[in-house]
């Protein structure tokens, strides 16, 4: 259970059955020797000088007002190098079908990359999500400047010029702009679509952008965001730096859910097994296996009829207006009241993003708390927009199609019994940790029926 111990030559589930080390280990063992072997250019340009701003870009000035760009260090380098593996990108393309849990040991210690359930067939909702909304927002694309912040494999950047985009900058900082270029090149858009490898705050444009795009999202929304893991804080710094006024972000809102869950089959599989293992009691391994189980957050799908109460907001953020200094830490206060009478397992997180026109942006109080793909909101923060249909939403809740997000799971030691009606409230504080800004630390408080807990998790 000591998964620091563990290292990238770790062998994972069978391909064509047989046995082979997972690519995704190996691409972060290399990040690893890497960042080991010494300072590596913190723009990510390459060594033989293949993808660069392109020639015609002459060098921004930077704004006066505008501050230095934080350093490139050996977390980031291993973070970026993580994502120049394929594996990462056909899981975002693609939809469930088995579940994978790949340990991944960064550079620098006990930084783990857990990526759970390697898709092997289309990830629809999130992909074909993305080109409606490119579609929808056809008028705003055509003709017009886009930059494709955390580029990837370059799909979102080849859609924008499929949509009549003048000019596309695709913008990574990972070594898959190497083969980003490449696919540009191969569907003939090099005209259009120009790879920028480095650091959107690093990177120079000179030309102001109408639209920026971006699959920032993370597990539990925040899970992929700088403090956290850079993306949203990417999208920010883009948008300061090039959006015209009033210009296109998409996804232009998200909104972070939370609700309590009763989960019995997921904890008898990983505790209560233990009480008897071919005949034999194992009931000492129980508190270790609880520990093991649920001392981190586990990102798994689970199905809405786990789900006990109507969910709260935990942060909603329009991509118009936020401020990377309100990610250093969210805490939200909630009060949920149980529909059943059932153990409450823990409390399970989502969200969901939508795709709005810039004039819609401006009523950010209308749809400030979203709407749950589970139910409409009733009381308190649990509000619905008054016509949820006038925006395209893409939704990670337990009753929505899977995605590779699925949902994320914060599980108590040992669960609580709930009556119908009972009360359970609280407050959840997500905020950058100490020991590495790429972690998120998860500190819930919660009370009911005059017992009050704390429980303590990081998402690594």
């Amino acid at each position: 259970c000591n998964l620091a111990a563990i290292t990238p030559t770790v062998s994972t589930a069978s391909f064509n059955g047989r046995r082979s080390k997972s690519p995704v280990l190996s691409a972060l063992g290399r990040a690893k020797r890497r960042s080991r072997g010494g300072a590596r250019d913190p723009r990510g340009g390459l060594t033989n000088g293949e993808l660069r701003v392109s020639d015609q870009i002459s060098e921004q000035k930077p704004l006066e007002t505008q501050e230095s760009p934080p350093p490139c260090t050996d977390f980031d380098v291993a973070y970026f190098h993580s994502y120049a593996h394929v594996g990462i990108h056909e899981e975002m393309i693609k939809l469930p079908s088995c579940f994978l849990s790949i340990v991944c040991c960064c550079s620098l210690g006990i930084a783990h990359f857990f990526v759970e359930c390697y898709w092997l067939i289309q990830d629809r909702s999130r992909t074909e999500t993305y080109r409606e909304a490119i579609m929808q927002h056809q008028s705003f694309i055509q003709g017009k400047v886009v930059v494709d912040v955390g580029c990837g494999t370059g799909i979102l950047s080849i859609f924008c010029a499929q949509a009549g985009a003048k000019r596309v900058y695709a913008v990574d900082a990972s070594d898959i702009a190497v083969q980003a270029n490449e696919v540009v090149k191969a569907n003939g858009l090099s005209d259009k679509v120009i790879v920028l490898h480095g650091r959107v705050e690093d990177v120079e444009i000179d030309e102001e952008v109408d639209v920026i795009i971006s699959e920032w999202m993370g597990y539990m929304l925040l899970y992929e965001v700088v403090p956290y893991l850079s993306m949203l804080g990417s999208v920010i710094t883009a948008r300061d730096r090039w959006l015209k006024p009033g210009g296109l972000i998409l996804p232009s809102h998200a909104t972070l859910y939370m609700a309590p869950i009763s989960h019995p089959d997921r904890y008898s599989h990983s505790i209560d097994f233990w009480r008897n293992v071919y005949g034999i009691d194992m009931s000492a391994m129980m508190q270790l296996a609880k520990q093991c189980a649920f001392e981190e957050p586990s990102v798994e799908s689970i199905s809405g009829e786990t789900v006990l109460t109507w969910p709260e907001v935990v942060k909603h953020i329009d991509c118009q207006t936020i401020k990377i200094q309100e990610l250093d830490s969210v805490t939200a206060r909630y009060k949920f009241k149980s529909m059943m009478r059932a153990p409450m397992h823990g409390f399970a997180f989502w969200f969901d993003v939508e795709f709005s026109e810039p004039a819609k942006n401006t009523n950010a109080t209308s749809i400030a708390n979203g709407s749950s793909s589970i139910s409409p909101f009733t009381e308190g923060n649990q509000k619905k927009r008054s016509n949820p249909s006038d925006a395209l939403v893409l939704s990670t809740s337990p009753e929505a199609p899977p995605t590779h997000w699925q949902q994320t799971i914060v599980y108590f030691y040992d669960p609580i019994d709930v009556e119908q009606d009972q009360v359970i409230e609280g407050s959840v504080t997500l905020s950058q940790s100490k020991e590495n800004r790429r972690f998120m630390n998860i500190h819930l408080e919660y009370s009911s029926a005059g017992r009050s807990f704390v429980k303590e998790s990081v998402m690594r």
